[in-house]
């Protein structure tokens, strides 16, 4: 069976979910022209994800893609956080602002409660990120004949994702933007290329796996295939869409030759994720242990962000971005999507 008739849909694209950067708006636009639209899930509220939902049921009767997040929630350190609040005092500072007590950006891992939300409309394809849910949830996920995709990192979690049961693997390059699904470890050194992972973990499982990280274009896309992939997950290359909800200072930087200069960093959310470097990744270093864990990190620095991006500048700002922004054009996704298949 291929990606396509697993999945149903017309290409072995997958719009990657991009949290944060985008809703509905550009799984629709994807999922008309052919491809697998996906709405990311792990920073809405329920009640934002189920209209969310609607508005994508009443604009496509195609398949779509609702991803999860499956971290572990962490219980707040005060002196963790008093360290990291203390290294970033000197921009408060700078900026002649108070720290304030804003929560971290919200990122909720899967959960009853998001399964109750979502089992009314019962996606066709339900993906998830750091893991896998509970077995009981996975199993109600699958009850739906919702088809199950999840991300790996190494061949190790590939293996662990099969035992589990998924439907497909998608194998995450270290060129990908956004956060790393890396589960299993926290060892960055294991972290391979899209073309030297995606073979391995081909040669080493049954279903059908999905190349993602560094793909831009029809020919990344025709090269993954040779390499043995079903299909591609594509994110950064429609950040620029106008579908996309991409921010202003994003936007600027992923049109600016900064795009090409990006490192892993958790200084925004206490993960290891992939964006353009900018001021604080250079002055703190991208990964630095004083940075709380995910996704508590991100709290300190939401009062530096605002008031940074009401001034234009991006130095607080977490930039996603793969390592191939060549992609990057501002075109519609629906002939992103179609030029991906040329």
């Amino acid at each position: 069976m291929t990606l396509q008739e697993l999945l149903g849909v017309e290409f072995p694209i997958i719009q990657a979910p991009m949290a944060g950067s985008q809703g509905s708006e550009l799984a629709i636009a994807v999922c008309n022209a052919g491809g697998l639209g996906s709405l990311p899930c792990a920073m809405l509220s329920l009640d934002a994800m189920q209209t969310e939902l609607w508005a994508i049921r009443a604009k496509t009767d195609k398949p779509f893609n609702v991803n999860f997040f499956c971290h572990t929630t962490p219980e707040p350190d005060a002196r963790r956080e008093a360290v990291w609040r203390k290294l970033l005092q000197p921009y408060y500072e700078e900026l002649g602002i108070a720290p304030g007590d804003a929560p971290a950006p919200s990122r909720a891992p899967f959960s009853a409660a998001a399964a109750d939300r979502l089992e009314s409309f019962k996606p066709a394809v339900v993906s998830f990120h750091f893991g896998l849910p509970a077995a009981d949830l996975l199993k109600r996920v699958k009850g739906w004949g919702s088809k199950v995709l999840a991300s790996a990192t190494t061949v190790a979690e590939a293996l662990w994702l099969e035992r589990a049961g998924v439907d497909a693997i998608i194998a995450q390059g270290v060129e990908a933007g956004g956060h790393r699904g890396i589960f299993l470890s926290e060892d960055l050194t294991t972290q391979a290329g899209t073309f030297a992972l995606l073979p391995q973990i081909v040669r080493a499982v049954r279903v059908p796996v999905i190349a993602a990280g560094g793909i831009a274009d029809a020919r990344g896309v025709a090269a993954a295939l040779a390499l043995g992939a079903s299909g591609v997950q594509v994110g950064t290359s429609y950040l620029l869409c106008p579908e996309a909800k991409t921010g202003a200072v994003h936007r600027a930087a992923l049109r600016s030759d900064r795009a090409a200069h990006t490192a892993l960093t958790n200084l925004f959310s206490g993960r290891p994720a992939r964006g353009v470097m900018n001021r604080l990744m250079q002055d703190l270093g991208p990964i630095n242990t004083a940075a709380p864990a995910f996704p508590l990190a991100g709290g300190a620095l939401a009062a530096l962000r605002k008031k940074a991006e009401s001034l234009g500048k991006d130095d607080f700002s977490s930039l996603w971005c793969g390592q191939n922004a060549g992609g990057c054009r501002e075109i519609p996704a629906a002939a992103l999507t179609r030029e991906l298949m040329k």
